[in-house]
């Protein structure tokens, strides 16, 4: 499923996809690689006990000359391969996100506003 996540937050990024488009179909991702084989399914419940990370998803938004661009909500468990998708987003960034993420905090993470160009992640 990385694969076809990477390929969806692709297009989301270059415009081909819109955010609204794009959730139903992380959605329905999501759900089809919990119902794949019951072990499968015990090892990402367990990961996600581990991690404390069940129902927690990222809020990324991003706006260009003040209009809101993205919007998306992603299950944390794919907070890695999202980062790579969100433009201005350097390695510190990245880091504290993901540093917020494995700590189960909940509320704003990051807020870059740069004249009406920004992004906002937070986690839910």
């Amino acid at each position: 499923m990385p694969d076809e996540l990477d390929a969806i937050l692709r297009l989301v990024a270059d415009g081909r996809l819109s955010p609204a488009e794009a959730a139903p179909i992380i959605d329905a991702l999501t759900r089809l690689e919990e119902t794949r084989g019951e072990r499968g399914r015990e090892r990402a419940r367990e990961k996600l006990r581990s991690e404390g990370t069940s129902g927690r998803r990222l809020r990324i938004r991003v706006t260009e000359s003040g209009r809101q661009v993205v919007n998306l909500r992603i299950p944390i468990g794919f907070v890695d391969r999202a980062l790579g998708f969100v433009p201005g987003i350097g390695a510190d960034q990245a880091d504290r996100i993901r540093d917020a993420v494995r700590s189960g905090s909940t509320g704003p993470i990051l807020d870059i506003d740069d004249d009406g160009d920004g992004v906002q992640i937070s986690v839910e």
